[in-house]
């Protein structure tokens, strides 16, 4: 028993289930060693006598099949038929952005983007909760070490080491970080690594303690350069903890950091495509006429870009052979599938049953897409892409921007949340997110735009905005844009067929609307013509526009050059 801030909590273990554990240790492995043999770790407060540092993809199979999960209401991990490890993360299957907390103090407290998207903690409230995680990770029958590199840049490496309880979220940070060789290990990570995860999922936060809300708290210290996650076993929440740490390093060092993919085609021109969960940011980047560089975290850099991670973490609802190969084909030994079911007696899985979620995910590293560029560095983008999933239906499938619309639409972010990706959102609803990733921006916004923009104009990058989402009517009325005709939007900009059609102003947003491309239909590019009753169309439209401007008022006080590029009402 342990008392914390008043509150009493206790740590009950199985005797058997432990003393199983603990035999099939010993028979099965002897890669088992105490904190005290790895580098700095009892350093960091934790003490525990078998650890499994680095260990391979094979190990971690083994451990997650047969270790049970504390929480029952969790599933057990399973081997699918195609050899990925189905895992699953109990009541929490998304993000839980409300819920998330940065510490406050002397050197964060003038530079943070304060408010809901990064609510404070005070340091003593975060002592209270880290020495609660770490009791938890101290106390586990075994624990799981996995260290990693977050940027394929040697220049702005980070060290990462994360320590864990669940196999699988140890198997899911080896893939999604860059895996470092046994020589780069040896000397990178003898010294104490630059930020650490300590993630007990399994465990609750304490909501007695000040400034946690409720048993669901996963944290960003970045005086301390630690993320401490309880309450949560959704593995998304290790992934974008990192994400919010390069985004605060990068930035500090002039770097533009984007919550965007990226491929390079055969002549060496990079894309860079922009957009939330659900808009085909990862669909999209898989293209098997260009090479991947990555599917979710870029910076750009004066010598170009490179991406954050070393693997992928694509949506896996309703996902087919036919619609996405190289996502299909991506999933087999050293995969993860994220919350997805299969049929019991052949572990086939079935891509289409959402019982559980509709934020299905699929975890793989790098290596697994055919295409893949090693290392993931690229050059300077020649076109930019923002995609949004218009779920008004209003917004033309592809349009042209200039620069004072692209800062805009970057700054206002616009598109549907999409059921699933964040924990209560089960229909798709209009939302604006700065930068398209607001949820993962520690400083304000405007220092993004900035950033972005230097890079723009000094590297005469083209900016397109493309709607992945409705046409034809709203949601529940029109239907979504085929991937076919998406993928051929982006296959006429790339091979240059869009530098000379002509353009016509869109009512209101007053975008650059192609005329005619390539194997595009002519009432798919002009939204309007494909409503039935125009009136409505006009008035959901400017409804629209209203919505925009409305949002942008948050950010004129920093961003008032940028408003030019917007709606005209």
């Amino acid at each position: 028993r342990r008392v914390h801030g008043g509150q009493k909590y206790y740590l009950i273990f199985d005797f058997t289930k432990h003393m199983i554990t603990f035999i099939a240790r010993r028979l099965f492995s002897t890669s088992f060693r105490p904190s005290s043999q790895i580098p700095h770790l009892e350093k960091m407060g934790i003490k525990n006598n078998n650890i499994l540092w680095q260990p391979s993809v094979g190990q971690l199979y083994e451990w997650a099949v047969k270790s049970a999960p504390v929480d029952p209401n969790t599933r057990q991990d399973v081997i699918a038929s195609n050899g990925a490890l189905c895992s699953y993360s109990g009541q929490r299957t998304g993000r839980s952005p409300k819920d998330k907390r940065v510490v406050i103090d002397e050197n964060t407290k003038d530079e943070i983007w304060w408010g809901s998207v990064n609510t404070p903690m005070e340091p003593a409230s975060f002592r209270l909760h880290e020495e609660r995680v770490l009791d938890y990770l101290n106390l586990r029958p075994q624990l799981y070490v996995i260290d990693g590199y977050a940027s394929w840049d040697p220049k702005t490496r980070v060290k990462v080491r994360v320590i864990t309880a669940r196999a699988y979220h140890a198997l899911f940070m080896k893939q999604m970080l860059i895996r470092p060789t046994d020589e780069e290990h040896k000397r990178d990570f003898s010294d104490l690594p630059d930020y650490h995860i300590f993630n007990a999922g399994e465990f609750p936060a304490s909501a007695n303690v000040p400034g946690i809300g409720s048993k669901v708290c996963p944290t960003l210290n970045l005086t301390e350069r630690k993320i401490v996650i309880a309450g949560t076993q959704y593995a998304g929440e290790m992934k974008k903890g990192i994400f919010a740490v390069m985004h605060y390093v990068m930035a500090k060092q002039g770097m533009a950091s984007l919550h965007a993919s990226a491929n390079e085609g055969p002549n060496g021109d990079v894309s860079i495509l922009f957009g939330l969960s659900g808009t085909g940011k990862t669909t999209l980047s898989a293209d098997p006429k260009r090479r991947l560089i990555g599917d979710d975290e870029h910076v750009w850099t004066d010598d170009g870009t490179f991406n954050i991670e070393g693997g992928c973490y694509a949506k896996a609802i309703n996902l087919s052979r036919d619609k996405e190969p190289e996502i299909y084909d991506a999933i087999r030994f050293g995969a993860i599938l994220e919350n997805v079911l299969f049929q019991p007696d052949t572990r086939d899985v079935d891509y289409d049953n959402t019982e559980i979620t509709q934020n299905t995910r699929a975890c793989y590293p790098l290596e697994h897409i055919p295409n893949v560029k090693i290392p993931a560095v690229g050059g300077h983008p020649k076109n930019i892409f923002f995609l949004t999933c218009d779920a008004y239906g209003v917004l033309p499938p592809v349009s042209k921007l200039t620069h004072e619309q692209a800062m805009y639409h970057f700054i206002s972010g616009y598109t549907a949340k999409v059921a699933g990706t964040e924990m209560g959102v089960t229909d798709p609803e209009a939302t604006f997110s700065a930068c398209f990733g607001q949820a993962f921006l520690p400083l304000h916004p405007n220092i993004y735009a900035k950033l972005l923009a230097e890079k723009m104009q000094k590297y005469k990058t083209n900016a397109w905005l493309i709607n992945t989402g409705w046409t034809g009517g709203k949601y529940g009325v029109g239907k979504r844009i085929s991937l076919k005709h998406t993928r051929a939007i982006l296959d006429a900009i790339h091979d240059g067929k869009a530098d000379n059609v002509t353009f016509t102003k869109s009512p209101i947003f007053e975008l650059g609307v192609p005329q005619s491309l390539p194997g595009i239909p002519a009432e798919i590019l002009d939204p309007r013509s494909g409503w039935k009753d125009k009136e409505e169309y006009d008035r959901t439209l400017r409804k629209l526009g209203e919505k925009f401007a409305k949002n942008f008022t948050k950010y004129e006080d920093q961003a008032a050059a940028i408003k030019v590029g917007g709606p005209k009402l």
